[in-house]
């Protein structure tokens, strides 16, 4: 079985919470918005431990390493049957100025063709109510599981 980890960053602006989430880069997901963004997460194997892989992960799409107090979401179960696991993180980062690695993929899709993209395009900050539009919703869990820790 499949599993993936990854983190939830939070701040406060004004008072009010929001949350990063990152959109995944290359041509496929483009123009695609609305269901499309992530918390920055991915796949580990069992060498390494979920945790570990979530602070990997976001520091492979962001280019941040993120330190704190790390909070557990609990883990949702995909479709699939891929589990992923998270954590909240109160961290401030500049989503303006991430720095993602780069992976390849064959595009178009069974043309043969390599293609060189970030994995992440970009990051941005959201209300809780914008970022639930904007998560991929079998992820929207996390967001809502943080919300009621801290009644946002």
């Amino acid at each position: 079985m499949k599993q993936s980890a990854g983190l939830l960053l939070y701040r406060y602006t004004d008072g009010q919470p929001e949350v990063l989430l990152v959109h995944p880069g290359g041509p496929f997901w483009q123009h695609k918005d609305a269901g499309a963004w992530s918390i920055p997460k991915g796949e580990f194997d069992g060498d390494e431990q979920p945790l570990e892989a979530a602070i990997r992960e976001c520091r492979e799409e962001t280019g941040v390493t993120p330190t704190g107090e790390f909070m557990t979401l609990q883990s949702v179960k995909l479709k699939s049957g891929k589990i992923v696991h998270a954590w909240a993180l109160h961290m401030d980062i500049d989503a303006q100025n991430i720095k993602s690695n780069t992976i390849e993929i064959e595009w178009p899709y069974k043309s043969g063709k390599r293609l060189t993209i970030p994995e992440v395009d970009r990051a941005e900050w959201f209300s809780v109510s914008a970022a639930l539009t904007k998560i991929n919703p079998a992820q929207a869990a996390f967001i809502l599981r943080l919300a009621d820790k801290f009644a946002m």
